[in-house]
């Protein structure tokens, strides 16, 4: 058999063109990755992107040579071959990316709606507020994330957000960041990377709404582009940047409906196996699927979906095995670039929500690990009535209750609704069906 090494040259282009696709291939050793990184430059071709950590290199490869590629995939140095999958954000259509069933949605719980504050009537005369009876907003209410910020308000944790980038906002406070794109700045050009950086994060100044974990630091890693696009490989290295820079919670308002990335997979496991916790949307496309997109539906990362006001499942919700936990997706106001605010809805919602919520949690006490928090999480969320765990998970997050649970082990009712589920090991036994192994 040739080397590993050969194979992957024959069949590699150094520039894109008709012919062409592109690849990820990830190898079992570093000793063989380096080799395959030493060949191609030796004849002048430079990969799209290599990640070391990840032992993965991102080719153009020319899709005619079939034989060479098929037994590159089948090499027993090569974990895999796959294309490098694009990813949408789960916040609104950007240039008919999105595909959203019409027809099983209501107009007026549409995802990705862009509307102004307080329009929506109720009665005569009167106008909906966003803020609860307790003086805060409805969504940091419905999440009880006003109840912990007498003991923190997220000092010392870290938050990532994985998205179209943050841009500079009197609300927000940026730590750092980095493009995984090739790109010089990590500011948004979309508007997707902000909002969310805003539920997440965002300071409470000078009387604004605050986000979940207001004194948490805030870093954006720009991955998608201004349409809310973008390939697997980049958000493979915003992932390792995290990991190096030792930042405790990734966000991930986006996903890949459909297709399935074994590279995607490993990165954030990696993520997981190095004490970084990885939240991710479920996805927007309602009951029209019978899954929810990756990586929401990994077993290493918190999957979410969306709630309404009114504390039931958002119809364009995401249905399927993986969802941990529920949280405000609908009508949510945030941080928009030019110093505005913004009222979206999606899934791209509710992820930041509870990863705001998670870095509370590792403030409180840095030494949880992602198993321990996702544990905590699941038993002390509040179960939404005649509702499965397809759509709600274990229930809405409720984080005054995942504070004070002490215990490793869940509760009874949150273990028998976990055994009738059988959510763990139907997971395991059924990727065909998209649950998580376990």
């Amino acid at each position: 058999m040739p080397n590993v090494e050969r194979l992957l040259l024959s069949c590699s282009k150094g520039r894109s063109s008709d012919h062409t696709a592109r690849k990820l291939i990830g190898l079992k050793s570093q000793s063989q990755y380096a080799q395959c990184l030493k060949e191609l430059a030796k004849y002048g071709i430079r990969p799209v992107k290599s990640i070391r950590r990840n032992r993965v290199i991102c080719c153009h490869v020319d899709s005619r040579r079939t034989q060479q590629l098929q037994s590159l995939a089948e090499h027993p140095n090569v974990s895999y071959v796959e294309p490098d999958f694009k990813l949408h954000a789960h916040g609104f259509p950007a240039k008919g990316a999105f595909k959203i069933p019409k027809r099983r949605i209501k107009a007026k719980s549409a995802p990705y709606m862009k509307k102004r504050l307080r329009t929506q009537s109720i009665g005569k005369g009167r106008l909906l507020s966003d803020t609860s009876s307790s003086g805060v907003s409805w969504n940091m209410a419905q999440i009880e994330a006003h109840k912990i910020w007498p003991m923190t308000k997220g000092k010392g944790a870290g938050i990532a957000i994985i998205d179209t980038g943050i841009s500079k906002h009197a609300n927000l406070s940026i730590s750092g960041g980095v493009n995984t794109m090739g790109g010089s700045t990590y500011y948004d050009d979309n508007g997707h990377g902000t909002h969310v950086a805003g539920i997440a994060a965002g300071i409470g100044y000078n009387g604004a709404r605050p986000g979940v974990a207001p004194r948490a630091k805030l870093y954006a890693v720009k991955a998608l582009d201004a349409n809310g696009a973008g390939y697997v490989s980049d958000i493979i290295k915003g992932i390792d940047w995290c990991i190096n820079k030792k930042i405790p919670v990734i966000n991930m308002s986006l996903g890949l409906e459909g297709e399935t990335s074994s590279a995607l997979k490993e990165a954030v496991q990696r993520a997981r196996q190095n004490g970084v916790i990885v939240v991710a949307s479920a996805g927007n496309s309602g009951s029209g699927t019978k899954q929810i997109d990756q990586p929401a539906r990994y077993s290493s990362a918190i999957g979410v979906g969306a709630s309404t006001r009114k504390g039931k499942i958002a119809e364009y919700s995401s249905r399927g095995y993986g969802v941990d936990v529920t949280a405000p997706g609908s009508y949510i106001k945030s941080t928009w670039p030019g110093g505005s605010y913004q009222v979206l809805s999606g899934t791209s919602m509710s992820s930041p929500h509870v990863a705001g919520g998670v870095a509370l949690l590792k403030s409180l006490n840095p030494s949880l690990s992602p198993s321990t928090i996702t544990k905590r999480l699941r038993a002390s969320a509040k179960k939404i009535s005649s509702c499965s765990s397809k759509l709600q998970g274990y229930g809405v997050m409720q984080l005054s209750g995942a504070a004070a649970y002490s215990s490793y082990e869940q509760p009874a009712e949150a273990a028998s609704r976990s055994s009738s589920k059988s959510r763990s090991s139907s997971k395991s036994r059924s990727s065909s069906k998209s649950r998580k192994s376990r």
